[in-house]
């Protein structure tokens, strides 16, 4: 699916069972549940309103599902959606869309380097994409965007993930999911490895059998 020329339908149901399985597995109840909520009612109730950014948002699904989140429990919360690739901004654009919600084709590091600073900083499933070099600065960047909450989800390396992963993924075969889910989990990191990469008062903590999350629950 990282290919320009891939078959436009198939990427479009990726995109469509990617919004599935993030709500299935990923883990993003809770995560605005115990971290994400509390930040954002504490900086709505220092300035009006919280801002979250979500890098590398892909189709929107997490974006979107924390915007109605908010409006639910009663939360003032503006996101901005980055992402730098356009197909994936495509896609989401044709979501329905709360009006919290905006799109931008962009990265965090561009971000970081106009000196843009918002309350919290999520991610999903983009830490497997970068080498050592990348994640570096990707928790650079991060770090200098987030003034309080930070938390990237992804994938957890481990012996049982591929095998799982084949037997949860055999109907999945009219979209690049599988071969893509196969490729993820190779490339995915263990806490351990993460560790090192991190600012001091970041975390990493495992969740379930197959993910993980990078998190910093409020600076000070």
């Amino acid at each position: 699916m990282e290919a320009p020329d891939c078959d436009p339908a198939k990427l479009e149901r990726t995109y469509s069972q990617f919004a599935v399985l993030n709500q299935m597995l990923s883990g993003w109840r809770r995560a605005w549940r115990t971290t994400l909520l509390p930040a954002a009612r504490t900086a709505a109730a220092e300035r009006g309103v919280a801002e979250l950014i979500d890098v590398g948002c892909g189709g929107g699904d997490v974006a979107r599902r924390l915007a109605w989140w908010a409006a639910r429990d009663d939360v003032p919360l503006r996101v901005l959606a980055i992402d730098p690739d356009p197909r994936a901004l495509a896609y989401a654009r044709r979501r329905a869309t709360p009006p919290s919600i905006r799109y931008r084709e962009t990265t965090a590091s561009r971000l970081a380097a106009e000196g843009a600073r918002f309350d919290l900083v999520i991610s999903n499933h983009v830490l497997h994409h970068l080498d050592e070099a990348s994640l570096d600065e990707f928790f650079a960047a991060s770090d200098r965007l987030a003034r309080h909450a930070m938390l990237h989800a992804d994938l957890r390396r481990s012996a049982w993930a591929i095998p799982a992963f084949a037997a949860f993924s055999l109907p999945l075969r009219r979209s690049f999911v599988r071969e893509d889910g196969f490729r993820s989990i190779r490339r995915a990191w263990t806490p351990p490895e993460l560790a090192p990469f991190l600012p001091a008062d970041v975390q990493v903590r495992p969740v379930g059998a197959f993910h993980l999350s990078v998190v910093r629950e409020r600076r000070l």
